[in-house]
């Protein structure tokens, strides 16, 4: 597929820094250390949406460094990417052949009128403002296709995992209002709401995986609330998690547990 730049994409605040510029900083981060999704969240997809992405015209809209859009190449779809940060998609450009690679935002999608059979969002719906957003994936969309949403959303269970929580909170002032944007992230939100009323099935699994400490370290370093503390205190907040999961984790090796939430809506 022909990788087509158009345009510069709008910067939506995050702690007063332009959420692309925070990401574009941290594409490396992003890139290495992000997990990838189970292969149960494709399957269920493609159940509920009630196709095969085999083949599929594919939108993967805020594909960051192309996590979700090379699995689905990897599954036989067309995918074209749809990014707004420079800095992710020349990381998702270098890494992800056969994946078509566009400059923008869910909210003005520069794309054509039904020109996909699915229309993802991997981790992406909640930057998105859903009263101009869900026009848009409308338009795009083809009859008969799917929109799907899916987070990856880290458990907080384990009496370790509540304490990085705490000094999450304790450290990063948009900690709380980036967790909470997330559907479902306490348990107590209907996701549904993000999609104003339109018909979504929903469903969640969990799943785990055994990381390196520096991979769990850099995953946190991928999140825009601790990115946006800046050189100084990003490596603050991460030297001291560093000492506190070493303490618990002595063989440096730290199991991260996940909820996966996937919302999709039929065309």
């Amino acid at each position: 597929m022909a990788r087509v730049k158009v345009g510069s994409a709008r910067e939506e605040g995050v702690g007063g820094v332009g959420v692309t510029a925070v990401f574009g900083a941290v594409a490396d981060c992003y890139a290495s250390a992000r997990p990838d999704y189970p292969p149960q969240l494709y399957a269920t997809l493609t159940d509920l949406a009630g196709r095969d992405l085999d083949a599929a015209r594919v939108v993967d809209v805020g594909a960051g460094t192309g996590i979700a859009a090379r699995q689905m190449r990897d599954l036989g779809a067309q995918v074209v990417a749809v990014e707004p940060s420079a800095g992710m998609l020349a990381k998702l450009a270098g890494t992800s052949p056969g994946v078509g690679v566009v400059r923008g935002d869910g909210n003005a999608l520069p794309l054509r009128d039904d020109c996909a059979d699915f229309i993802t969002y991997a981790q992406a719906w909640h930057w998105t403002d859903p009263h101009r957003a869900v026009p848009e994936y409308r338009r795009v969309l083809g009859r008969g296709g799917s929109f799907a949403a899916w987070w990856n959303l880290t458990a907080r269970e384990a009496p370790w995992e509540v304490a990085q929580e705490e000094r999450l909170m304790a450290a990063c002032p948009d900690y709380r209002a980036g967790r909470d944007k997330y559907p479902g992230s306490r348990g107590d939100a209907d996701p549904t709401a993000l999609w104003l009323g339109q018909p979504a099935q929903i469903a969640e699994f969990t799943w785990s995986r055994r990381v390196a400490l520096n991979v769990h370290l850099a995953n946190l370093n991928s999140k825009s609330y601790v990115a946006v503390l800046g050189h100084h205190g990003v490596g603050q907040f991460l030297a001291t998690e560093r000492a506190m999961l070493l303490a618990q984790f002595p063989d440096g090796v730290v199991t991260e547990a996940y909820r996966t939430v996937l919302a999709v809506v039929r065309r």
